[in-house]
């Protein structure tokens, strides 16, 4: 997962992601926390594909919404599949579609189509819902403005998308390690039974991510739901 914003995007789980959804700690003029802070999780191992559609027939599910890209900042970390990212080559980030997917991608505005795999996990901004690498975003006239209302169909999918998964709760980003501490130390205190990490992202912030017992896709949304900060935001994110 990445866990960050990009050049005028967003944000991105840096995987490890597996996720590595992730961030790092920038505090103007104060010394981030003295903490233990592990590295992000490691990433996840995708199933192969066992679910699909020719490219010609009914997608296997549409979304529409705002989309942004991901590239510098982000180049040659390991994305939430494992993979190292390549922003030249055709791939993206999303928050639940499962990884390995493979989707088309389409500018509402312009009819521009690109044909991307679902690599990563983001964007962690709370209006967009796809983040793609730089070469899908200069297919489809989504790199030279930032963002584009896009159309998504799923074509090919290693796991049913609407059942089933494994989910966790990504929070941040946090602009210092003491405040991530903080997040991290009051779920801690609140949810017992699920495992609380703290890691630092590609672009100085920090991300806190919850990992409920079993990855249960209805507790993860309950954590997600009892809980706000007032730095970045709260995300369901889906780890296989």
């Amino acid at each position: 997962m990445r866990g960050c914003v990009q050049s005028g995007s967003r944000l991105h789980l840096p995987l490890l992601c597996g996720l590595s959804l992730l961030a790092i700690g920038c505090g103007g003029g104060k010394h981030a926390a003295r903490v233990n802070v592990p590295q992000a999780p490691p990433p996840e191992n995708p199933p192969e594909v066992v679910q699909q559609n020719p490219l010609n027939v009914a997608p296997l599910y549409i979304q529409t919404g705002l989309a942004s890209w991901y590239g510098p900042s982000f180049n040659h970390r390991r994305s939430s599949n494992g993979e190292i990212y390549d922003m030249d080559q055709l791939t993206a980030a999303h928050l639940t579609i499962p990884l390995n997917s493979v989707a088309r991608v389409t500018n509402i505005a312009t009819g521009d189509s690109v044909t991307v795999r679902i690599t990563d996990r983001g964007p962690f901004v709370a209006d967009r819902i796809i983040d793609l690498s730089r070469a899908a975003a200069m297919r489809v006239g989504v790199y030279r403005h930032g963002t584009a209302k896009v159309r998504i169909e799923v074509l090919q999918s290693p796991l049913p998308i609407a059942d089933g998964g494994r989910w966790a709760v990504q929070i941040g980003a946090f602009a210092d390690a003491d405040a991530a501490a903080e997040m991290k130390s009051k779920l801690a205190r609140r949810y017992h039974s699920a495992k609380v990490l703290q890691f630092a992202g590609p672009r100085n912030d920090w991300w806190v991510r919850v990992r409920v017992l079993n990855d249960d896709k209805r507790r993860a949304q309950e954590v997600a739901g009892e809980n706000h900060t007032e730095q970045g935001g709260i995300y369901l994110v889906r780890l296989d």
